[in-house]
């Protein structure tokens, strides 16, 4: 789970990581008085106003900007709200911005990177920095490898209180004997906030060092794992339905495994294993998967439908492939969601079923008794070229 950069920050400010002081915004008029009392509290202007949506690259869509009084906020704030804002994470359709946040300006003297990850090829937090901050680390990744800086924390252990990982990560940014202290302090907050919280990425993009000297997380991104948000109600107030799919929205619903995707071809499958091999065969059978649909080992009549329901609701969905192998689920099970779905939702695209396993011969009876409309197929491939073919030849 995603939250926007004002929610990371207030959750930064929690364990004690600096940030800039701001306030957030859903009109207009909220952002001008925001911005007259920020200015007034800090001592001045510039501001700065900023789209929360949650996506990267709002700098260079223009969704972030300066602002020196209160009608330029305003006008800033006008041409921002109730309109999308396309970045390349977003994709062209872009996002919809409907909260700003208005932060004070800050006199930077030098951006750096800074991230806390987890590294599953050994199961242990990572911190990844870089003295090229404000860039994207791909981009410093891809041309300069040699400027980023990691190294992996021991679970068991933590952050010791002797700073060796903060001293050793701190001087190769070139902070200063003075700022290592700081560091610390900051490092062991970001840890703590992933630690407790249930936090699989950790990012400050940049790190600011102020002309005075000080560190201050000027861009914030939390990312949450799914598994851990339900308990804990403080990240599961953050949650922002607006921007997620409304499909995946629904999906969530009846704990189906959903992710919208861009291709024509819908996929209902149980395991993620087998949904990513789905996907793959699709497009090595010449077609694009329209999403990624797990129904999980525990499916019932119920849930299948819901989840046929789900599929046919996306417009872009020319065929639907079921590919079922039943082993805690049962293959009849699957049938018979799919004849209830049939009876309650008209299905006027192409379907192929193919069912494995468990009870596999007493579901295929029940969809041959059902005089429905749909192909088997009795492997993957088969069943993949035979939707890429009825597809490709509407």
């Amino acid at each position: 789970m995603n939250v926007h950069e004002f929610q990371a920050k207030q959750l930064f400010a929690q364990y004690g990581v600096p940030v800039p002081k701001g306030r957030v915004a859903q009109t207009a008029d909220e952002a001008v008085a925001a911005a007259t009392a920020l200015a007034a509290e800090v001592g001045g202007w510039p501001v700065v106003v900023k789209a929360q949506i949650h996506a990267g690259g709002r700098g260079k869509a223009g969704g972030v900007k300066l602002a020196k009084s209160g009608d330029e906020v305003g006008a800033i704030a006008r041409s921002l709200l109730g309109r999308p804002l396309v970045t390349h994470q977003t994709g062209p359709q872009g996002r919809v911005v409907k909260k700003l946040l208005v932060e004070q300006g800050v006199a930077i003297d030098r951006e750096l990177y800074l991230s806390l990850l987890v590294d599953r090829t050994v199961g242990r937090p990572v911190v990844v920095a870089s003295r090229e901050g404000g860039m994207e680390i791909e981009e410093v990744a891809a041309t300069h490898p040699d400027k980023i800086f990691s190294c992996r924390i021991d679970p068991a252990v933590g952050l010791q209180p002797a700073a060796h990982y903060a001293r050793g990560l701190g001087f190769r940014l070139g902070l200063t004997p003075e700022q290592i202290g700081p560091f610390h302090r900051l490092l062991t907050g970001l840890y703590r906030l992933m630690e407790q919280e249930g936090a699989s990425q950790v990012e400050i993009n940049p790190l600011i060092v102020t002309k005075s000297g000080e560190l201050m997380a000027l861009d914030a991104k939390l990312a949450f794992d799914d598994n851990a948000v339900p308990y804990r109600p403080q990240i599961q107030a953050l949650r922002d339905l607006d921007e997620e799919s409304p499909l995946e929205v629904e999906a969530s619903k009846y704990n189906l495994n959903y992710i919208k995707l861009d291709g024509t071809i819908g996929c209902m499958v149980n395991g993620a294993g087998l949904a990513m091999a789905t996907m793959d065969v699709i497009k090595l059978a010449g077609g694009e998967p329209a999403n990624f649909l797990d129904v999980g080992g525990g499916a019932t009549k119920e849930t299948v439908k819901e989840a046929f329901r789900i599929l046919l609701s996306d417009p872009s969905v020319k065929g639907v492939f079921v590919n079922i192998f039943g082993g805690i689920v049962r293959c009849e099970r699957i049938g018979g969601g799919i004849v209830a779905a049939a009876k309650e939702i008209e299905v006027n695209v192409p379907l192929v079923v193919r069912l494995e396993g468990t009870n596999a011969a007493e579901g295929r009876q029940l969809l041959a008794d059902s005089g429905l409309k749909l192909e088997v197929a009795s492997t993957m491939w088969e069943g993949a070229q035979k939707i890429v073919k009825m597809v490709q030849s509407q």
